[in-house]
Order: structure tokens, then sequence, then C-alpha cells
């Protein structure tokens, strides 16, 4: 029957390429599979048996993924360009737009957001003008599997099946301790699958109207995952997330008609060359791309979209808002980075991810909730891709991609952490998380490792923003690496205090008891590995992958650190976690148990109260200081708005003006 499969696939769509050969029926895979399990997911209401489904469904896309990955290794790391004839898929894909457009109004109807359906109806109808009615285009491949591409289906494929694992011990427990919502887990996984397999499609597509399709797929179920409540708030999140992202997708669609009168294709390589050789056709749809990809990846000014989708389930968090739909506008963005080096389109988007990579890092300092430390520390890293895209060598795009893999494993392993943890805790505010790790020992392990993956050297995040800095310096960015030293310095703060809390030493009798699921437990374990074996072998990495990747986007690749100093790096690793290990094994000790803590003041003999000099008696306790009258949000937001959404009306119409 596979046989059979391939060789339909081979005949209709007349590809015959000895490279693409053994992996080019796992693409339509990848991309359909995760649909026809979606619905199963709706159609079967039994929680075992529909769960046993999302098992095995989630181990054969990792399967398929990793044979995928290594058929294409042993290829020689090709790049193919596929699947050039595909008329009827085309018409098949404008219906799925038409279908979605209707979901969205029918929704915004049923919810009083009538005008957010005009961002669906009207892109919707001028695509279909053009498809039908617009000029021919060029023949073009509409896949393109290259270093980049494949790199997103490892993080789509590896952690998005992880976290599927994740889910289903998590929303066991989520309706358990939430009864007041109604358990509508086939959804929820139906929404997960359908996630995934647009995920693989885009970034895998080639052509801007495959790009197009996805893109509004991804939004669609971003949108629907965060309203999952269907409390007041959560419907309100949902559809700021919804028209957010819709704006970018109507931008999308206007540089994609734009691109299509103008350079009669609609290939992205193709628009990124002619951005390259500096032709002006080039200019503008590269600028509104370039601007589409800032509201999926949450940049300012549509960086609330974010924040507000922390209302949904923290699945949802750790697989649309952190580990891979952010990274879709990052994706796009390293697409369009040769064609932005040098320009007024990279100045914008520089200027734009290195502002919000600061901004955010500020306003993650006054925040409590560990949830929304995540998603302001989301937002602000991937401000810091954004700017690498936006400076566009070679150098920061060797940063951008090993900020992307650490980003994608830290943040997958502390949203499913801290979800663990809340279960456990029933709270997730970051001050009860004190001596976590004394108390809650697996999970404040796993926090540990997550936090120090994102802040400590040699973990990827330091080298990156020094690599990034580097080449502000080298192009005379004198804004940006001002953005990147401040902003490298205020996430070194929060963080510190987040890491401190939860290997500080406390001897409360308070139980807690660990309820964290076998499903839940093993992807955080495996994120874990991850994480620690990334720090090992990213030298290695950056050799085998990340320089060859390089050569592909720009023709030579740039040695950002030696050889000796990236592995003269991997030795701290082991030095880092000495000191949870010994903080863990000093406070088990009864030695410590009975050692009494100066106070300052007469210590009563329980290490919780003491005699201040005035003889009365106080309670001890300790607290992190959180600016939150300061730099938290309602303070800062929104003049951070009006200051990108200012600088970016001017550079489009200098932009603009300069093209025209």
């Amino acid at each position: 029957m596979l046989h059979g499969l391939k060789a339909f696939i081979k005949y209709y769509l007349n590809i015959y390429n000895k490279e693409g050969e053994k992996i080019m029926w796992m693409i339509p895979f990848l991309i359909c599979f995760p649909f026809v399990v979606s619905v199963l997911m709706y159609t079967i209401r039994k929680n075992n048996v529909r769960n046993t489904i999302a098992y095995i469904s989630a181990g054969i896309i990792m399967a398929v993924t990793a044979l995928f990955v290594v058929q294409w290794i042993f290829a020689g790391s090709p790049v193919l360009e596929l699947y050039y004839h595909t008329h009827t898929i085309d018409l098949i894909m404008l219906g799925a737009v038409w279908l979605l457009m209707f979901v969205v109004t029918y929704l915004s109807f049923k919810y009083r957001k009538r005008l957010v359906s005009l961002l669906s109806i009207i892109p919707t109808l001028m695509i279909t003008y053009f498809e039908l009615m617009g000029p021919e285009m060029a023949e073009i491949a509409h896949i393109r599997v290259d270093r980049l591409s494949v790199l997103m289906c490892i993080i789509i494929g590896l952690i998005g099946s992880l976290i599927v694992i994740y889910s289903v011990g998590y929303m066991h427990g989520y309706h358990h301790l939430h009864t007041e919502f109604e358990d509508r887990r086939y959804y929820f996984f139906m929404l997960l699958f359908i996630f995934l397999g647009s995920m693989f499609g885009f970034v895998l597509s080639e052509s801007l109207l495959w790009i197009d399709l996805f893109w509004e797929m991804t939004s669609i179920c971003s949108f629907l995952l965060i309203g999952y409540t269907r409390t007041e708030e959560a419907i309100n999140n949902s559809f700021r997330a919804l028209w957010m992202n819709l704006l970018g997708g109507a931008g999308l669609v206007v540089a994609i008609i734009y691109a299509g009168y103008q350079t009669g294709s609609l290939s992205l390589q193709s628009l990124v060359s002619l951005g390259v050789a500096g032709e002006k056709a080039a200019i503008i749809p590269v600028a509104l791309i370039a601007v589409a990809a800032l509201t999926k990846a949450a940049q300012m000014p549509f960086s609330t979209w974010l924040m507000g989708a922390m209302v949904a389930p923290t699945p949802s968090s750790a697989l649309l808002h952190s580990a891979t739909m952010v990274k879709a506008g990052i994706y796009v963005l390293f697409r369009l980075a040769p064609a932005m080096s040098g320009t007024q389109t990279g100045l914008l988007i520089s200027f734009i991810g290195g502002f919000t990579f600061l901004a955010a890092s500020i306003m993650a300092i006054a925040q409590t909730d560990g949830k929304k430390v995540l998603a302001f520390s989301t937002i602000s890293n991937l401000g810091l891709m954004v700017a690498c895209a936006g400076v566009g060598t070679p150098e920061t795009i060797w940063a951008g991609i090993f900020l992307m893999m650490f980003h994608a494993i830290s943040k997958s392993l502390l949203f499913q952490n801290v979800g663990a943890t809340e279960n456990s805790l029933h709270s997730r505010d970051i001050e009860d998380m004190h001596g976590l790790i004394y108390r809650l020992p697996r999970l404040g392990a796993f926090m540990f490792i997550g936090i120090a993956g994102m802040f400590l050297a040699p973990f990827g995040m330091l080298i990156s923003k020094w690599s990034a800095l580097k080449a502000s310096v080298d192009t005379s960015n004198i804004m940006l690496v001002i953005f990147i030293v401040y902003g490298s310095a205020t996430t070194m703060f929060y963080w510190t205090k987040w890491m401190s809390k939860i290997i500080s030493y406390t001897d409360t009798e308070i139980k807690v008891r660990d309820i964290t699921k076998k499903d839940e437990l093993l992807s955080l374990f495996i994120h874990a590995g991850l994480m620690i074996a990334l720090c090992l072998l990213f030298p290695v990495l950056s050799v085998v992958y990340v320089e060859p990747l390089l050569t592909e986007m720009f023709g030579v690749a740039t040695a950002v650190l030696p050889k000796e100093v990236l592995f003269l790096l991997i030795a701290i690793v082991c030095f880092i976690f000495i000191a949870p290990i010994m903080a863990f094994r000093y406070a088990t000790t009864a030695k410590v148990r009975q050692k009494l803590s100066y106070m300052n003041g007469i210590n009563v003999g329980n290490n919780k109260e003491f005699i201040d000099s005035m003889g009365e008696n106080k309670h001890l306790f300790m607290t992190n200081w959180y600016f939150a009258h300061t730099f938290g949000q309602r303070k800062l937001m929104q003049p951070c708005e009006w200051i990108t959404i200012a600088f970016m009306i001017v550079m489009l119409c200098m932009i603009i003006g300069g093209a025209l």
C-alpha cells in the first residue's frame, strides 16, 4: 500500500529526482497525518481510547520525522525543490482558505466581534481573485527541503510530539482541578494535531500561496486554543490574538499579490534572491512579509496577544506560544535575512526586535506569576532573534539559529514544569516556589535546568547574545548595541531571582505531594536530557550543521567563536550542575537543620521567628523585590507600543517611497 501511494504521488506530481525519491512520501505524510488524527481526536469521546491514539500518533510523528531527517542526511543533505505541478492541490487549498474564512466569520458574529471578520473576508477575496483571475505565474516548486526547514521539522516533530504526550496527563489533572470548565479534551487534542500538521506545511512550503494558507491555519488554531475555557477573559484574549495575527496575514496577502504582479513568481526563495540582488520589485514584498512576521513572533506593538494567551492551558502555552508557533515568524525572518541585510527593512526589523528585547526584559522584572515571566521572557528572546534576522549577517544568523534551538527546548521545558508545579503547589507564584528543589526535587531540578538553559554560560543564550552584540558593533549599529547590553543585564536580573528562589534552603513544615503523572514526567525528562545534550554538542552542531546552513543562505559561513573556545565551554556545564546537587545534599543533613540562622535579632529557636531590638516578636519572611509600580506592564507597555508604531510607520513610508 505504501509503495502504491508513493508511485501515485510520483506519477501525479511528476517528480523524478534521485535525492527526493526516498523522502518525498514523508513530506505529505507529516503534513496530512496530523489532520487525519485530529478527526479521530474529535470523534472519539472515550478518554482512554483517545489518549492511547494520541500516544501512538505522537510516536509515529516523531519516528517519521527522525526517518525523514536520517534519509535526507544519507542522501547528502541536498537542497530539494519538489512538487511543481499542483493545480488541483492549489484549488483544494483555496477551498480551505474559504473554510477558514467562514469559521472566523461565524465566531466573530457569535461573540459580537464582527469587525475582526473583515480581516479574514477581505484578504480571502483578494487572494481568490488573484489566483483565479490574476496573471499567469512562473512554474515553481511548492516544497523546499534544506537545512533551515529540516531544523524546524525537528523542533516541530520532536518538541511538538512530546508536548502532546505531556498534555494527556496534564489535561486529566486540569479538569479534575478546574471542574468549573467543560471537559472538551476531544476538541483540545484535535486542535493540537491540526496545529502540528499546519506547522509542518508552513516550514516546508516554498510557494507563498501555500505559506499563506498554513499561516492562517496556525493563527486560527492559536485563537481557538486560547479561548478553550470560554470565559469572558479567554474569549477577549483569543480575539485579540486573532485580529493581530490576521492583520499580519493581510499584510502577507498584499505582499503575495504585489510580488506576483511585479516579479511573475510566487517563490519565497526567488523573492529573497531578487532582494539580495537589490531589485526594486522585491523591496515592498520583503518589507511587508517581514512586518507580517512580527505579528506571529509577538513583537511590539503586537506583543499583547501572547500575554493574553497565558489564560490557555499550559500545553497550549508550551506548544503554540513558546516552542513552535512563534518560531514561525522567526523562521520567515531568517529566510528573508539575506535580503534585509544592510537595507532600511533590515534597520526596521532590527530596531523593533532590539527594542522589544529590552522592553520585555524590563517588564519581566515586575512579574511574580511564573507563567507571565515566561511569557515576557519569550517575547524578549524572540526580539533578540528578530534583531539578528534584521542585521542579516552570517554571524547574527548563527546566533539566531542557536537562540532558536535553545529557546525552543528551554521554554517548552519551563512551561510544562510550571504547569506541573502549579498542579502540586496549587500556585505558580515564584514566591511560593521557595526551596522548590527540596520540596519537589524532580520539578525543582527540571526548573533549574530550564532556567540555566536561558541565561547561564555555556547554554548558548549567552554566547548567542555575545555574537549578536559583536555583529552589531561591526556594523556600527549603536542603538542595537545598547538594546542588547541592557536587555541582557535585565534578563540576568529576573532569571537570577527565580533561580535563587528554587535553590534557597527552606525548613518549612508544609508538606507538598508531587502529583506529576508519568507521561508528564516522561516529557520533562526528555526535555531536560535534550537541554543538556544540546549544551554538550553545540560546538559539533555548529561545525556539522549550522555553518553549512549559513553557506546555503549566504554562500559563506563565518566562524563566530574558535572551536577551541567552544569545546572549552562544554567543561563549564559540569560545574553548573554541582550547585543544586550540593545545595540539596547540604540542606538535607541533620546538622544544617539544627543550625540557627542570624535574623537581625534573637532567634527564638525555629528559624522562623526572632525578637527585634524593641523586644517585639517578628515573623521572618523573605521575598524578592519586583518593582511592580515602576516596571509593570501597565506602566510601560502602552508607551513602548506607541514608540514602535511610530517608528514602523515612518520606516514603512520611507521604504515604500524609495521603492516606487
